[in-house]
């Protein structure tokens, strides 16, 4: 059957989990196909494998560990059993399935069986089907009569708005239609309306992260649309759009082509806008745009001044009111820019090393995105343009990534405060090395190890789920791709380690982490065992959730990680010999039975370490956080209503709290930080509004977030001006007049004050000068170090246009390829 030698040659199948757009839910997909990579958007570079000291290609196993196993009882079976439900959808010929949950806790999940292929090699009579469950997948019903049975390409899939909003879009030929055809839903997918759009889509609709009304969407032809009435009317707001992204309130951002153009211009040709009233007004940001993206609070982008020119960065924090370029080395077109990570507070950095290196450098920003602070050199970055950078989310603080070492070997690294130091992670508890290993660590598999199929999924955590963290990893020097993963466990995010789970596995988080789930990745063969634990991976019990085992497609689970039933997708072939796609779920609330008390949690002090400084202990960000959290050994419930609940006390400041300023390092070793020999003569490419740039610092600067109070007194250190960069009149003003307080800095200006002030004049001027300067060193020496930047601003009354129009939504990052995020 051609279907099976599909399968068996493709069984290695990845979950795509998208998360949802808007509020409403989350969306995963599942296929049954391999995906043809060379269809990628993203230009590749040669695959560089994980380094491995043998070379060959015959795996390995890593250092053993013993894993705890326990007996399922027979009445446990038989609740299992009992509480089990499978659903076959007979006769359904879709190559994908796209599941996604409607609105938060509803039961609501929809899913759409559709195939992708371009239009001219669809099959006549084709179509997508679209089922519903308002039990949490426990059982579906056949609603395509309600989308009559419209085909669905899997690139639009579905998207699930604020509330219970949904969206289908339908794939329909360009030709002989005058728009594309959608179907909304304002009742979680009870009802659908059909609504024939006037322009053809390029792209899936997108909602406005706060009201489900604003849509926004983007044609082929590079119009930008916007509805304010859930989709019933359009608006054709502007012309030659390349990308587009939601900012802060209704502050939309787009990149488009120049107005004396017809078409959109290549990249560093573009002009970056923003209207913030709905489309009535636009305002020109900048022009020469290479790319822009909004993430966290900061608008960014990259500006190319020339075709030829290297690009450089500008970051806004108040929706591009004012923007500042940020202090980071320039890129080629052969380089990129990727914004790793970032919020309110902060933004992590990638800049790529020239050539094909696969590494970079890793920077962390201040709280506006402009001085960047180098955090993690020769960062991996790999040919496929993907990182392995990971935010442990279950633990404040806490990042995960892979760095290309100069060896050539690809080793992990962990920072517990946002990126201010990186370390190896610790050996697993319960794994031995072997003699011959000289540096025994634990090595985690990211983005580069999935994407190459050597693991199914990278780390994951969940805030709710304090401290735990499930991650693929091998043990020995450094990650090795000859060597079997297994899965580890981190209970206090990231600090210690245990082997749990030999092999592959896809896992999942339910109960708040009071439960974890895993079904183990076959690359060939059949699955019928979940397995699962209720202490945090140190033990697992398994059960046989069907009699006839099926290819595994991939878990799902209601997103936040308070539901106690998972669902297993997968397929097995029908009576005709055609795959049938199947969905298993299991609901574990009728095993675990009881609801946690107050004796089954305990108070944990988060980042504290045995042996460490009492005061000091836990401290991180200048912050301790003791959280109450789920005792191992109690087998309970946490429940829907579950809270994570902390508290917080401020730590007297040190200088960890603190990073070296511009033109300061940190001395090896006193670990203060000094000044750069070269610092007071060096000139920086920045110059805000025509204006000296004063830095005023005593050579710190606080870590971003971090709430440390008293303690290190920056006061008694000796406060110095740098000046960043020297005055040039910005487009459009005219150059600056001297003022009264101009600086006389060079020994040739004071010559020449000396020969204008000549006489008596002289001597009351120089005393003059004198007090001042005794005043402005007082005055210093009790300011707390202040940045004080001025704003670089490009707007006049011709770059302003002016149209009717709405407004939508969109939270697209268009990066250096579309900014790698």
């Amino acid at each position: 059957m051609i279907w099976r030698l599909v399968v068996l040659g493709g069984v290695w199948v990845c979950l795509l989990g998208a998360e949802g757009r808007g509020h409403g839910g989350r969306t995963v997909t599942f296929h049954r196909t391999q995906q043809d990579e060379s269809q990628g958007k993203v230009r590749t570079r040669t695959r560089r494998e994980a380094s491995s000291s043998s070379g060959t290609a015959k795996l390995s196993h890593g250092p053993s560990f013993s894993a705890c196993r326990l007996h399922l009882t027979p009445a446990e079976h038989e609740v299992l059993d009992d509480n089990t439900h499978e659903t076959g959808f007979n006769g359904d010929d879709g190559s994908y399935v796209i599941l996604t949950w409607v609105g938060d806790g509803t039961g609501v999940v929809l899913v759409l069986s559709t195939i992708s292929a371009p239009l001219d090699s669809f099959l006549e009579g084709g179509s997508s089907r679209l089922y519903r469950s308002t039990d949490y997948g426990k059982s579906f019903h056949d609603i395509s009569h309600r989308i009559n049975n419209t085909f669905m390409r899997e690139e639009f899939g579905v998207s699930v708005g604020p509330g219970s909003s949904v969206i289908l879009t339908a794939d329909t030929p360009v030709l002989d239609n005058p728009g594309g055809v959608v179907f909304t839903s304002t009742d979680a997918g009870a009802t659908f309306k059909f609504i024939q759009l006037p322009f053809h889509l390029a792209q899936p609709i997108t909602y406005h992260f706060l009201n489900p009304d604003y849509l926004v969407a983007l044609s082929i032809d590079g119009g930008l649309w916007l509805s304010l009435d859930f989709g019933a009317k359009w608006t054709k707001v502007h012309d030659g759009v390349h990308s587009f992204s939601w900012g802060a309130g209704v502050n939309l951002f787009f990149s488009c082509s120049r107005v004396d153009t017809v078409e959109a211009d290549k990249r560093g040709d573009w002009v970056l806008k923003r209207t913030k009233d709905l489309g009535k007004t636009f305002t020109i940001i900048h022009e020469d745009i290479y790319s822009f993206g909004y993430i966290g609070a900061f608008l960014f982008f990259s500006v190319m001044e020339d075709l030829r020119s290297p690009r450089v960065m500008y970051f806004s924090s108040d929706q591009g009111e004012t923007f500042s370029r940020a202090l980071l080395p320039s890129a080629s077109t052969e380089q990129f820019y990727s914004i790793l990570d970032g919020d309110e507070d902060m933004l992590f950095m990638h800049v790529d090393n020239p050539g094909d290196t696969y590494f970079g450098t890793m920077y962390t920003s201040d709280d506006r995105g402009i001085l960047f602070s180098k955090s993690l050199e020769r960062h991996l970055f790999d040919g496929q343009r993907k990182s392995d950078f990971t935010n442990i989310t279950s633990l404040r603080g806490v990042y995960l990534t892979n760095k290309l070492d100069e060896d050539g070997r690809v080793r992990s690294v962990i920072s517990f405060n946002r990126g201010g130091m990186w370390r190896q992670l610790n050996k697993p508890e319960n794994v031995d090395c072997r003699e011959q290993i000289k540096s025994c660590n634990l090595h985690i598999h990211g983005e580069h190890s999935r994407n190459n199929r050597i693991v199914p999924m990278v780390a994951l955590s969940e805030p709710t789920a304090i401290g735990l963290v499930i991650a693929h990893g091998t043990v020995g020097d450094s990650l090795s791709s000859s060597q079997h993963p297994d899965v580890f466990v981190s209970s206090d995010g990231g600090y210690n380690w245990r082997g749990t789970l030999r092999g592959t596995h896809h896992y999942s988080i339910l109960d708040s982490g009071g439960l974890i789930v895993a079904v183990e990745a076959q690359r060939e063969g059949q699955v019928k065992t979940i397995k699962f634990s209720t202490d945090e991976g140190q033990c697992w019990k398994s059960y046989n959730f069907t009699d006839q085992p099926f290819f595994f497609a991939g878990l799902a689970s209601e997103p936040g990680t308070k539901a106690m039933n998972v669902s297993v997708w997968g397929f097995r072939p029908e009576e005709d010999g055609q795959p049938m796609w199947v969905a298993v779920t299991i609901d574990f609330q009728s095993l675990i039975t009881r609801e946690c008390n107050e004796q089954d949690y305990e108070e944990w002090l988060a980042h504290s370490t045995e042996g460490g400084d009492s005061e000091r202990n836990g401290c991180v960000l200048g912050v301790k956080e003791t959280y109450r959290r789920l005792k191992k050994q109690s087998v309970c419930r946490n429940g829907k209503s579950f809270v994570v609940s902390k508290k917080q006390s401020p730590c007297s400041c040190t200088r960890e709290d603190y990073l070296c300023d511009y033109g300061y390092y940190r001395h090896v070793n006193t670990s203060e930080c000094v000044r750069q020999p070269n610092a007071p003569n060096k000139t920086l490419e920045v110059c805000l509004n025509g204006e000296e740039d004063e830095l005023l610092t005593a050579g710190y600067r606080k870590v971003p977030s971090n709430k440390c109070e008293g303690g290190f007194n920056l006061q008694l250190a000796v406060q110095t001006v740098i000046r960043p960069c020297g005055v040039k009149p910005s487009p459009g003003q005219p150059a600056r007049s001297s003022s009264p307080d101009t600086h006389f800095d060079t020994p040739r200006e004071r010559l020449v004050l000396i020969l204008v002030c000549a006489g008596a004049g002289l001597i009351v001027l120089v005393a003059v000068v004198s007090a001042l300067l005794a005043v402005r060193r007082v005055v210093y020496r009790n300011r707390s170090p202040v940045y004080r930047f001025s704003n670089l601003q490009i707007q006049d009354d011709d770059n302003v246009e002016s149209a009717t129009s709405s407004n939508g939504t969109v939270c697209q990052q268009d990066s250096d390829d579309d900014l790698i995020e």
